[in-house]
């Protein structure tokens, strides 16, 4: 159903002259004479914007006004009176009025008015939806029911709605950026950006510019003024990941920032005013780096107001199997993927690995096994190489495997609904069984009877019958003498 714009006024010419002109620019229209025609046309749907006159018999314009709004419909409404005073103005948008209109009114002024509107309706509803993405790709991530998780998220809570600079310890792939974004968008600025730099990935000659942008002609290649990531993150949260890893006279600059508000572009002489809040993390042992005289002890004091320590996942074991299962949702939901599920023999594995890459390796290793396992069930062999060895404590259950493999077979020969099902799993079944028997017994075709559990004289007719080749498929009286 596409947009509509419901008008409701009680002069039938009122109606008509506003249907004309709002279908001329390509707008569906609904008419409705008083608010109760008009909340009948709400509850069908597909309105976007209505235009509403204040005077009406049986509920007053003002009074629908707030009952729309009551029920939480995402609607913008256009109050219309021929009555125009401050009064009735002020009402209006008291009670969430988008805007306000008096007769007679400029059609083509309506017309702005209610695509000016439409286009402020989309753009709200392309921010709730990135907001809801965002936070469930970057909170989402923040999984885990452990005591030290716990604590974290406790912190988050505490120092989100400050702007106390943060400082984020924790090995890599630990989601110390997770836990920055957490912070953003539970505190005042989650409305502004969240502007992330990686210290260590950017040469240490270019990060200058790259935080505080440089001046046209400032040194080789800058052709043109370019602004740094704390002007474009200004009224928001400006994360330096890896701060251990910018050079000591950088260090001199961020500190200046920090404590003055205030930067200057390379090649610049204009003091340049900064809203940020700075949240900072690494991997370092920044103590360890300030004795060293490899990190400036007024910087990391300056830095280290909060600590958030995160553990490696190999100290919080029982946050694995939740993590792959959060992973787990986020690549087979919503991707054309069949539903998998571990089998305990997986979990075992998983819960079992230490996690050098922390969870970043875990995601990466649950996205590979949503890929590469076949059927609903993903076997341990599905996982990278260094976390499933087989025959080092997990083991593959043979039941398990063999259920898992039979329903892809049966799913592949129609399905449960087949009327021969069980003569043609066995077809399918009997002749790889058998060639696989006679390749581990190297031929020897009276081992793989007794292995088979039958005679040799019915294992050469099933040779001949299922059409099995190889260098075992006729007589051979050498290896048959035991």
């Amino acid at each position: 159903m596409s947009e509509r714009i419901l008008i409701v006024d009680d002069e039938e010419s009122v109606r008509w002259v506003l249907k004309k002109a709002l279908e001329k620019e390509g707008l569906e229209t609904v008419l409705a004479k008083d608010a109760a025609e008009a909340f009948s046309c709400l509850q069908e749907g597909g309105i976007a914007v209505v235009l509403m006159d204040i005077r009406m018999p049986g509920m007053s314009g003002l009074d629908a006004l707030e009952k729309i709004r009551k029920e939480g419909r995402n609607i913008s409404v256009i109050i219309m009176t021929a009555q125009s005073t401050m009064q009735n103005a002020i009402e209006a948008m008291r009670r969430g009025a988008y805007d306000y209109i008096t007769k007679p009114f400029d059609l083509d002024e309506v017309s702005i008015l209610v695509k000016k509107a439409l286009d402020i309706r989309h753009l709200s509803e392309e921010v709730d939806t990135l907001r809801v993405e965002v936070r469930e790709k970057y909170e989402g991530g923040l999984v885990g029911a452990t005591s030290a998780m716990q604590e974290i998220y406790k912190t988050i809570g505490r120092v989100a709605e400050s702007d106390a600079t943060v400082l984020i310890h924790g090995e890599s792939g630990t989601g110390k950026e997770l836990v920055a974004r957490a912070i953003h968008f539970h505190s005042k600025r989650s409305g502004r950006p969240f502007i992330a730099v990686n210290s260590a990935a950017i040469p240490s000659e270019l990060l200058e510019s790259e935080l505080f942008g440089h001046e046209k002609g400032s040194f080789t290649g800058a052709v043109a003024r370019k602004l740094g990531k704390f002007e474009a993150a200004a009224g928001g949260t400006l994360f330096l990941d890896e701060i251990g890893d910018m050079s000591l006279s950088l260090q001199g600059k961020l500190l200046r920032v920090l404590q003055e508000r205030e930067f200057e572009r390379v090649g610049g002489t204009e003091p340049i005013r900064t809203d940020v809040r700075v949240i900072a993390a690494t991997h370092h042992d920044l103590e360890k780096m300030v004795r060293e005289n490899k990190f400036r002890e007024d910087l990391f004091y300056r830095l280290n107001v909060i600590q958030i320590n995160i553990p490696p996942l190999r100290k919080r074991k029982d946050d694995i199997i939740p993590l792959a299962e959060h992973f787990l949702g986020k690549y087979r939901d919503g991707r054309g993927v069949s539903a998998k599920t571990f089998t305990p023999e997986t979990l075992k594995a998983l819960r079992a690995y230490d996690w050098p890459g922390n969870v970043r390796e875990l995601e990466n290793a649950v996205q590979r096994a949503v890929t590469l396992a076949q059927g609903d069930k993903i076997f341990p062999d599905a996982l990278p190489p260094q976390i499933f060895k087989p025959g080092q404590g997990v083991t593959i259950s043979f039941e398990n495997f063999l259920e898992e493999k039979l329903a892809d077979l049966v799913d592949r020969l129609g399905g449960l609904d087949h009327g021969d099902i069980y003569s043609l799993v066995i077809q399918r079944v009997e002749k790889p069984l058998i060639t696989l028997v006679l390749r581990k017994t190297e031929g020897n075709q009276v081992r793989a009877a007794s292995l088979l559990g039958i005679n040799r004289n019915t294992l050469r007719k099933k040779i001949r019958e299922l059409g099995i080749k190889g260098p075992f498929s006729g007589e051979d009286e050498k290896n048959d003498e035991e």
